[in-house]
């Protein structure tokens, strides 16, 4: 018999995607602890690398170049991705609190956590900062208003003109490297770098005298002995009564620790970081790592510099492992001083260690390469070995299959699931009206008629609260489409093998993001089933109580047009995930998007003719039901489906969901073709849209007001004459 895998026991938490966390998590995909559980809290999809910032701002790499995917770098060392920011974390009872996600406020237990959130350079103690100005980091932030204001620039909205305050390096490097871009894109840039001490950052005279001649050579005015005392949108005051022109005002000025880490009764330095010990661990709690610039080394001070957190990275990462099965760690030895390497604005850089200091373009492709090498480590990761296939094997599988899915494209296929149903008996209760073929069965209860449905899904990703919510989502379109009220929900969980703590932390995370989904569009949760299996897998019974006639797939009428809520293409962005092809930014927006509740939607189209929530069988499996209940045909507007960014490109890759050639088969659309856009008609969806058939003259009035309520939807074909074709055109 084959082993089976370890139980899962531990939870490992990342709180943030700094520098040494994201080395940590590659080192942990290529040598994972079994039984542990890695979890990852980020408020963004990708995590920007400090190095590459002042050469983006220069307009030397494009905003993708200097950004780790978390998406990619959590599917391949195997974590879950918890978007949200961490606002408290109990280190006694073991907890963080995490806010700003689409769930919260919610509450992530770990028996090991480690803290890389990085600094800020806010700066509230000026007034207007907050309204006029945008501080250098978090630098994702800043690197989207910065080509926000070039673009402006650019199409002469905004003057040339910025200030930077704080002449630290970074700020050195910042006024250089946005001058540099202003002269590129408007031919002239006035840039003005503010520093409060008597002169600006560096290490060593020398350096200092090179780095003043190479910021008058970029055509940036250094004010020494001034301080920002008011910003407005278009200009900075100083102390003095000075008044500086600033159509784009950037805060440089110092490292600051985020303010919530004092506020959780963990030991911090006078200036707020956390401090840590020689094994990186936080003094008093065993359990509870830091690293990276939000981290004060208590055996002697580091700079705060990215160099630091990228050697702390191995002995944090075997240092965990080391807590997690009860071995001793090892200290980190920091060494004592380090080559800077300083942009200069244009492919141009200044080097410094022991007080030597040489620049010029050769030192700018140096530390190139060193960038391009950093970053490589997150573009194309590793192949790890397969599981070798036996030799001698039954016959009929294919060896070269495509993984499964999760969400709707792990179904089974619509031919296979037709044949079956077809050979399923009449029904013979009187008080059960309708059986297979539509969204929901239609029961009558009393004087009252009641939807039935279930819907079960394979995990597709492992923030199980995330899972969770869309799942519920995903069963509630078939009580919504039918034109429902929703009033009850049985849930069926399957979780991995794990623990009774950890059975505990999942359940509870499942249980309150659904409940609360489900409270929302007001139906209860009143029972269910679980049990433990070889994967994560989430279902949802549900009734629902009708007040009118249920809408069904039949109805359509000759004339109507076709109203679609919510773009297609999940399923090939899910695929594209899976097989780390489809972009983090791509896959935050589509699971943000498939968050959101539709109930509105369907109470916008309850005069519908005919109505279903497209979902596994694809738009054009979906659009078949209706015509073949129908007994109409419809034409589809290729250009006007919307689709979910990512999608289209992913398909002409040919990225394919796992049942999307049955879908196909089952549902042919004529004059389609080839194209990426016509393989989406067959995606399976989860949690799609509704596809509603509604009289011409009402469309416009709908389409408005679905648009009002923030639903995407467009119109996207009509109902013709003929019996169960679904034709393609173009408009």
């Amino acid at each position: 018999m084959m082993n089976a895998p370890l139980p899962l026991t531990r939870d490992l938490v990342f709180v943030g995607g700094g520098h040494a966390h994201a080395l940590a998590l590659r080192m942990w995909g290529m040598n994972p602890l079994p039984g542990a559980r890695v979890t990852v809290i980020d408020p963004n999809p990708s995590a920007p690398y400090t190095g590459m910032l002042p050469g983006h701002v220069a307009g030397h790499y494009a905003r993708d170049a200097l950004e780790i995917d978390l998406v990619r770098l959590c599917r391949f060392a195997g974590a879950r991705l918890v978007r949200g920011r961490a606002t408290s974390i109990d280190a006694v009872a073991q907890t963080i609190t995490v806010e700003g996600g689409v769930i919260e406020p919610r509450e992530i237990a770990y028996d090991v956590a480690s803290i890389d959130i990085g600094i800020h350079a806010k700066m509230p103690g000026i007034e207007g900062f907050s309204e006029h100005a945008i501080a250098v980091k978090p630098l994702g932030p800043y690197a989207a208003a910065w080509d926000e204001f070039l673009r402006r620039v650019e199409a002469g909205d905004r003057p040339p003109e910025a200030t930077v305050i704080g002449g630290g390096i970074a700020g050195i490097e910042i006024a250089m490297a946005m001058a540099h871009a202003l002269k590129a894109r408007a031919g002239e840039a006035r840039v003005n770098l503010i520093e409060a001490g008597p002169v600006i950052a560096a290490n060593t005279p020398k350096a200092r005298r090179r780095l003043e001649q190479k910021l008058r050579a970029q055509g940036v005015t250094v004010l020494t002995g001034a301080r920002a005392v008011r910003i407005e949108a278009d200009c900075v005051h100083l102390d003095d009564g000075t008044r500086i022109e600033s159509a784009f005002t950037v805060g440089s000025a110092g490292a600051r620790a985020y303010e919530w880490l004092a506020d959780c009764d963990l030991p911090t330095s006078d200036d707020g970081f956390l401090r840590i010990g020689a094994d990186l661990r936080v003094p008093g709690y065993e359990t509870l790592f830091a690293a990276g610039d939000c981290a004060h080394f208590d055996p002697r001070p580091l700079a705060k510099a990215g160099v630091y957190a990228v050697r702390e990275a191995p002995v944090l990462f075997q240092n965990i492992r080391a807590v997690l099965s009860d071995r001793k760690t090892r200290p980190f030895k920091p060494q004592r001083d380090y080559l800077k390497l300083i942009s200069l604005g244009g492919k141009s850089a200044l080097a410094e260690k022991f007080g030597t200091v040489f620049s010029g373009p050769l030192l700018w492709r140096w530390k190139d390469q060193i960038d391009q090498k950093f970053m490589s480590q997150f573009k194309d990761f590793p192949q790890m070995s397969e599981t070798r296939l036996p030799r001698l094997r039954a016959s009929g599988g294919d060896a070269d299959a495509q993984p499964l899915c999760g969400g709707c494209g792990s179904k089974v296929a619509p031919g296979t699931l037709a044949d079956i149903l077809g050979h399923q008996p009449a029904l013979a209760r009187p008080d059960v009206i309708t059986g297979p073929g539509d969204d929901a069965a239609i029961l009558e209860i009393g004087q009252r008629k009641q939807v039935l449905t279930t819907d079960h899904l394979r995990a597709f990703t492992s923030d199980y609260a995330v899972q969770a919510r869309i799942t519920a989502l995903h069963a509630l379109g078939d009580v919504w489409a039918m034109g429902a009220e929703p009033q009850a929900a049985l849930a069926s969980i399957t979780l991995p093998r794990m623990s009774a703590p950890l059975q505990a932390r999942t359940m509870a995370e499942i249980m309150d993001a659904a409940g609360a989904v489900l409270r929302d569009a007001g139906a209860e949760l009143v029972g269910g089933h679980s049990t433990m299996g070889a994967e994560m897998s989430l279902g949802f019974t549900l009734t629902g109580l009708l007040e009118e006639k249920a809408i069904s797939n039949a109805g359509a009428r000759v004339g109507d047009v076709l109203i679609l809520t919510r773009p297609i293409g999940s399923g090939t962005i899910l695929a594209g995930e899976m097989r780390g092809m489809a972009t983090g930014r791509d896959v935050a927006a589509l699971l943000d998007g498939l968050q959101r509740p539709q109930g509105d939607a369907a109470a916008i189209l309850s005069g519908a003719h005919a109505m279903t929530d497209v979902t596994g069988f694809g738009l054009a499996g979906h659009l078949l039901a209706i015509c073949r209940a129908s007994n109409v045909g419809a034409e589809i507007d290729l250009t006007a489906i919307p689709l979910y960014e990512g999608a289209e490109a992913l398909a002409r890759s040919g990225v394919r969901s796992t049942i999307w050639q049955e879908n196909r088969d089952a549902a042919p659309v004529e004059g389609a073709g080839d194209s990426a856009r016509a393989a989406l008609l067959h995606d399976p969806q989860t949690a799609g849209g509704f596809l509603a058939s509604v009289d011409e003259g009402e469309c416009a009035v709908l389409l408005e007001a679905l648009k009002k309520a923030g639903h995407g939807a467009a119109r996207i074909g009509r109902i013709v004459g003929g019996t169960s074709v679904i034709r393609a055109v173009q408009s």
